[in-house]
């Protein structure tokens, strides 16, 4: 049997195939959301290179941002259940899953089989979230994939204390015009990031293992701020951006055997 889980958040879309609740086929990811030709071409793009056409799909679950847009659809699902369910799948030993994307981010806590204890989400500003770093990328004209690396440069972590992304970007600007390095800027833009993460994961409590997901777990900068704010080793799931999608795919085949 072949389930497609499909993730639709506000910055990108995922998509992944599993055989027999089991077995990864395919996943795909494309770098917009909702509201755009993401949801499209990501189910173009799972289906590519395989032998498989969507009608071969038993049961497709949607979720994120979007999911209600998703055509053709048989059941949508939130995605803090989705991601609790991919992370406890490739961690079994996660407690604590940190999931930051385009413009939210999320702490939840798991028990022992893997069910939801207690979840907290930021609230509707972009700050601490990969919208905000994309507008200091800009900023500070840094691309994206290569503030990780500006980060382990830096001599020391400048001090981004606005709260807002828009009173952040002049702060930055501020600290470029007294000469301070963009390298220890990017460090300061990530440890903003991570303060506000981690405020949220301290309200559900740090339990171990702490588990690290979306977009922004591939910025091994931000990953290394986490750290040093919650002092212990967390750890980035495999394929972090398409967690969601799996645990939707993992939970369209829960429904197949509940039917059969």
């Amino acid at each position: 049997m072949y389930t497609l889980g499909i993730d639709i958040g506000s910055s990108s879309s995922k998509a992944v195939i599993l055989k027999d609740g089991a077995e990864l086929i395919s996943s795909a990811v494309v770098q917009v959301g909702t509201g755009t030709s993401g949801p499209g071409r990501v189910m173009e793009d799972v289906f590519k290179d395989i032998d498989l056409k969507p009608e071969d799909i038993d049961f497709t679950v949607a979720t994120g941002y979007g999911r209600f847009s998703v055509e053709n659809a048989d059941k949508q699902i939130s995605e803090i259940t989705c991601h609790a369910k991919g992370i406890y799948y490739l961690v079994p030993a996660a407690r604590t899953i940190i999931d930051i994307g385009g413009q939210d981010a999320k702490a939840i806590q798991l028990d022992g089989k893997g069910n939801i204890l207690k979840f907290v989400m930021n609230d509707k500003c972009a700050a601490g979230t990969g919208r905000f770093l994309d507008v200091m990328s800009r900023v500070l004209e840094v691309p994206l994939s290569e503030m990780g690396e500006a980060h382990f440069k830096a001599d020391k972590w400048a001090s981004v204390s606005s709260t807002c992304t828009v009173f952040a970007e002049s702060e930055v600007i501020s600290q470029l015009s007294k000469g301070l390095t963009k390298e220890s800027i990017v460090a300061g833009v990530h440890q903003s990031v991570a303060s506000k993460a981690c405020s949220l994961v301290y309200r559900v409590g740090v339990v171990d293992d702490v588990v690290m997901c979306g977009g922004v777990a591939q910025n091994p900068g931000v990953v290394d701020a986490i750290e040093k704010e919650l002092q212990q080793k967390i750890t980035v799931a495999p394929n972090p951006q398409i967690t969601g999608a799996l645990g939707a795919a993992l939970l369209a085949y829960e429904e197949l055997i509940k039917k059969n």
